[in-house]
């Protein structure tokens, strides 16, 4: 289970295999996750039941830091604070 305090932060690192890696918003974080969703073949065991890959995506978000696409190729997500008083 994930820890409730990262639901508090507004921002992730994101890394892809062979780019920079990223800060994005949650909005865009959610929107990155979804877009990779979208390209693989099938959905992990537990995605499966979400109702679209928008709520699958909130799920990977607030259940996991990482998406392997492809053997050796994996997405990485972490949460950060940007700003100490933003809880």
């Amino acid at each position: 289970m994930s820890n409730p305090l990262i639901r508090s932060c507004a921002n992730y690192l994101v890394l892809e295999p062979g780019k920079p890696e990223r800060l994005l918003s949650s909005k865009e974080t959610l929107a990155w996750l979804q877009e990779w969703l979208m390209q693989i073949d099938y959905l992990p065991k537990d995605l499966e039941a979400q109702p679209s890959l928008a709520d699958a995506a909130i799920r990977l978000l607030d259940t996991a830091c990482d998406l392997e696409i492809n053997p050796g190729f994996k997405l990485q997500w972490f949460a950060v604070r940007l700003d100490p008083t933003d809880l």
